[in-house]
C-alpha cells in the first residue's frame, strides 16, 4: 500500500469541500460491492469534488470491496486537508480530486512493485515481456465482461528452458482505445527500465495497471537408470588351520618289527673267526707243531715249558695268527 496526497492544495477543516470530499468517499464505498468500477462527482464548483475506484479484474467481489472501503479510510486519515490525493493498493486503487479526471490519460503518480527474484532466461526475458503484452494491449479493446480487462497464461520454451508466463492489463474504463494503449506503453517502459527483469512486477498508474508473473517449469527428469544387478555373496572363509594336525588314518596295520642279527657278528657258540680264519683250525695246528715238536725231545711241553712255547709262537710266519688264536682261547677259558 501506499498514498500519494497533493501538498500543494489544501482544504480546511470544517470546509465545504471537506464536506463533500466525505460524501464522496462515502458513495464509493457503498459501490465497492457492486463492481470493479466506480466514479462519482459530489458538489458545486469551486467545491466539486470527483473520485473514483478501479479494483483489478481477477479479484472476487468481496476482496474487491475489502479493500475499497481500506483504501478509503487510508486516504481519508493520511490526506485529511489535501485537495487530491491517490492510494494504491495490491488489489484496487482509490482517488479523489478537485479537477476533473474523467476520460484523461494520467501516468503519475505511479507505483512499482516487483520480486527480487530475477525472471527465467533473463537475457531475453524483456523482449519476451514486449511480445506477450503488445498482444494483450491489441486485444484489451475487445474485453466484453470486466471492461478494458485482459489475462493471459501460456508456458514459454526457449533454448534456456520453460517457463509459465501469466500476465494482465487493465485500464480505466472511461479512457478511449487510443489512451489505454498509450497508458499500457507507458506502464510496460516503466517496468522494463526500472526494475533490471524481476520475475514478477506489479505497476499502478491512475488510469491502468499491468501485471506479470513467472514460474519456472522443472526440467524434464532424466528416464531412471536400471538397478544395478546384484553382486553373488563372497565365498565362505576358509576354516582356520587346526594347531596340530590330526595322525593319518592307516588304511592296513603297520607290519611288527622284526630283528635281525648282523651277519658280521660272530656266533658265541664254538669257535669264532678272525679275519675270515677259523680260531680253531689256527689253534689245532698250533697245538700239532708242538706235539711234534715234543715227540722229538726239541723240549719242554705245556706244563711248564713256556720257553719253548715261546719260540714256536716267535716263529715268524705264523706270529701274528698264532698271537692272536692263543690270546683268544686264553680268554675263552
Amino acid at each position: 500500500m501506499i498514498t500519494f496526497c497533493n501538498p500543494s492544495d489544501n482544504f480546511t477543516r470544517n470546509s465545504s469541500y471537506g464536506a463533500n470530499r466525505d460524501l464522496l468517499l462515502s458513495s464509493l464505498r457503498d459501490s465497492s460491492s457492486l463492481g470493479t468500477y466506480s466514479n462519482a462527482t459530489v458538489g458545486r464548483s469551486p467545491n466539486k469534488v470527483h473520485g473514483m475506484f478501479l479494483c483489478r479484474g481477477d479479484t472476487t467481489a468481496a476482496s474487491c470491496s475489502d479493500c475499497v472501503q481500506t483504501a478509503i479510510v487510508e486516504i481519508a486519515t493520511n490526506c485529511s486537508l489535501n485537495k487530491a490525493a491517490v492510494t494504491y493498493y495490491q488489489e484496487c486503487m482509490v482517488r479523489y480530486s478537485n479537477v476533473s479526471f474523467f476520460s484523461v490519460l494520467e501516468v503519475r503518480p505511479s507505483i512499482v512493485r516487483y520480486s527480487l527474484r530475477s525472471a527465467p532466461n533473463s537475457d531475453t526475458f524483456n523482449e519476451t515481456l514486449a511480445d506477450k503484452f503488445i498482444q494483450l494491449i491489441l486485444n484489451v479493446s475487445s474485453s466484453s465482461l470486466v471492461p478494458y480487462f485482459v489475462e493471459d497464461q501460456e508456458r514459454v520454451t526457449q533454448a534456456e528452458g520453460s517457463y509459465e508466463f501469466e500476465s494482465m492489463v487493465q485500464c480505466s474504463p472511461d479512457l478511449d482505445r487510443f489512451n489505454c494503449t498509450v497508458c499500457f506503453r507507458f506502464a510496460l517502459l516503466r517496468v522494463s527500465t526500472c526494475c533490471g527483469s524481476p520475475s514478477s512486477a506489479l505497476i499502478f498508474t491512475p488510469k491502468c495497471l499491468l501485471r506479470y508473473q513467472t514460474s519456472a517449469l522443472p526440467s524434464p527428469s532424466p528416464p531412471l537408470s536400471p538397478p544395478p544387478l546384484s553382486l553373488p555373496p563372497p565365498p565362505p572363509l576358509p576354516p582356520p588351520p587346526a594347531l596340530f594336525s590330526p595322525p593319518p588314518t592307516l588304511s592296513q596295520p603297520p607290519p611288527p618289527l622284526l630283528f635281525r642279527r648282523p651277519q658280521d657278528v660272530p656266533s658265541l657258540s664254538g669257535s669264532f673267526s678272525f679275519n675270515g680264519i677259523k680260531g680253531d683250525h689256527i689253534f689245532r695246528k698250533m697245538m700239532d707243531k708242538i706235539s711234534d715238536q715234543t715227540h722229538d725231545g726239541s723240549g719242554g711241553g705245556l706244563d711248564g715249558s713256556n720257553g719253548t712255547l715261546s719260540q714256536h709262537l716267535e716263529a715268524p710266519e705264523r706270529r701274528g695268527e698264532a698271537d692272536v688264536g692263543v690270546q683268544a682261547k686264553v680268554r675263552g677259558r
